[in-house]
């Protein structure tokens, strides 16, 4: 395994001016792997937003088909790379070899997603208003506007994808999609992971000619607070912890010039159980959901970590066999002993709260995760209890029982927002699914029918985000091709020449973007 060098990347450059050292761990057994990493200094960072800043006017005004080739070369260059790279992710991670292949195949399939966005041209979202000098009262000015790059972008990598929502990940493809140069903070979990990505970027950056100081991070703790505050950086990608996530929104709306922050953070994705479902095929349920529950070793936000039926006798037999199923699932390594202490500190609230009781899962003790099982009082959600909305971040999930429809939708009202939310159902159930779709469009991102919302397709017309907490700004997503249009801001042209125009909104259009409806704008066809 090669050794980091471990110094923070600036502006093309390395730096490692910080006397503050960090090590990397082995999540299984807890050893010091080689290298050494330097926590970054406020000089550093300092540094790193400026050569951000430098960047942009020069990487914002090249050709989006430029910007295409150097995600695809990134892709590229994380494709090529060998087993001493997959080693490294799976020793900082605990996450098995066919996961990490799994994810690095996505991590590179979305930068050429977004590299395919680029080379269409409609994330300009160019709109032309013509002149009118005739028009009366007053005549009309030539307006054309389009969508261009906020600005650097600070992205902070998550701790449960080292590699699709990390260096290369999610984020930092859409603000570089944008035209946003990046400041990346590693993840204290896999800094050395993140050095072998990091080493890819700058190749690739090479490669096709990006300006020094595209893409730069930086290593350490407390060092995020000084990025957010830096005034070069324009917007904040984040996927973490409510805590972590609430903080940075602190920071960037205290700023003289406050900044938005795209935060993933809580979700409790609430799976509900029709009657029918269970009446066809409750056994064959539990075995799914059971698997859902503690893939990954739970370690995924779209986590199924609450689960709700009706009444019933059918009920009753799902819960047994649910509970007979979690019962015989193996305990995991987690993906770091500080991730474990969360995990057994949520366990430890749930097992204390007088109407939550346990139903399936070992004593957890030693160093790995064990699943479990537990159930609610319905008065819980119906009360607004906190507990019940907080996200358990491992394969642990707690089950409510409803006495009937009204109660269920009075339960789901109560419920925060979510990234998902799935119903299991027959047709017989469709129409009381019909009732409770209306409240879960108000609740969540992303709405499951008999599917499990473990599984995160990246695609044009997928949404992974949702209300508060699940997300900062329900408006946006993290994952798919509309994850670039939280780094774009939208500016208008009056009277502009074509010479001082965008390309994609200029007469001749290059781009060749369908703006235009029988040579009049949309508006105008629309007889508005």
């Amino acid at each position: 395994m090669n050794q980091p060098l471990g110094h923070n990347y600036i502006g093309g450059a390395r730096s490692g001016a910080g006397d503050v050292l960090l090590r990397s761990l082995d999540a299984t057994t807890g050893e010091a792997l080689l290298g050494v990493f330097h926590q970054a200094t406020a000089n550093e960072v300092d540094a790193a937003a400026r050569a951000a800043e430098a960047a942009y006017p020069v990487f914002r005004s090249l050709p989006a088909s430029r910007r295409a080739e150097f995600l695809d070369a990134i892709a590229d260059e994380l494709d090529n790379l060998g087993e001493d790279f997959l080693a490294t992710v799976c020793r900082e991670t605990a996450l098995p070899q066919p996961r990490i292949l799994g994810e690095r195949s996505r991590t590179s399939g979305q930068l050429r997603l977004f590299a395919q966005v680029l080379r269409l041209g409609d994330f300009h979202g160019a709109r032309i208003d013509r002149a009118q000098p005739q028009r009366q009262p007053l005549p009309r000015p030539d307006l054309r506007q389009c969508q261009l790059g906020i600005g650097p972008v600070a992205v902070f990598g998550a701790s449960n994808f080292p590699l699709a929502f990390s260096t290369a990940g999610g984020d930092t493809a859409a603000a570089l999609a944008a035209g946003c140069p990046v400041v990346f903070k590693a993840h204290s979990g896999h800094m050395a992971t993140s050095e072998w990505v990091a080493d890819a970027i700058l190749r690739a950056a090479e490669r096709t000619g990006m300006p020094a100081g595209v893409f730069n991070m930086i290593y350490g703790s407390g060092v995020g607070e000084w990025l957010v505050r830096h005034p070069s950086i324009q917007a904040v990608g984040f996927t973490g912890s409510l805590k972590g996530g609430r903080a940075l929104c602190d920071l960037a709306a205290a700023r003289p010039q406050p900044i938005p922050v795209f935060a993933e953070m809580s979700s409790i994705n609430p799976v509900i159980l029709l009657p029918e479902a269970l009446t066809v095929r409750g056994e064959h349920v539990a075995g799914e959901l059971a698997a859902s529950v503690v893939l990954g070793c739970g370690q995924f936000c779209t986590n199924p970590g609450l689960v709700i039926g009706i009444r019933s006798p059918e009920l009753s037999a799902f819960i047994e066999r649910f509970a007979a199923r979690m019962a015989d699932q193996a305990a995991q390594t987690m993906l770091n002993t500080g991730t474990l202490a969360s995990y057994e500190a949520g366990l430890a609230r749930l097992h204390a709260h007088p109407g939550i009781r346990h139903l399936a899962g070992g004593t957890q003790q030693g160093n790995q995760a064990w699943p479990q099982l537990f159930q609610a009082d319905v008065s819980l959600l119906l009360e607004g209890d906190e507990l019940l909305q907080e996200e358990v971040f491992g394969p642990a999930t707690v089950l409510v029982e409803v006495a009937d429809l009204a109660e269920l939708q009075r339960a789901l009202a109560n419920l925060q927002g979510q990234l998902t939310a799935t119903l299991i159902a027959e047709p017989g159930d469709l129409a009381m699914a019909a009732q409770l779709v209306p409240l879960l469009e108000r609740k969540a991102g992303r709405l499951l029918l008999n599917g499990y919302p473990t599984g995160v397709e990246v695609c044009d017309a997928m949404v992974h985000g949702g209300p508060y907490p699940a997300t900062s700004d329900a408006r946006g997503t993290s994952v798919g091709s509309l994850a670039i249009a939280r780094f774009l801001r939208p500016v208008c042209y009056q009277n502009y020449p074509d010479a001082l125009l965008p390309d994609c909104l200029k007469n001749a259009n290059p781009l060749g973007i369908a703006r235009l409806v029988g040579g009049m704008t949309t508006r105008e066809a629309l007889g508005e």
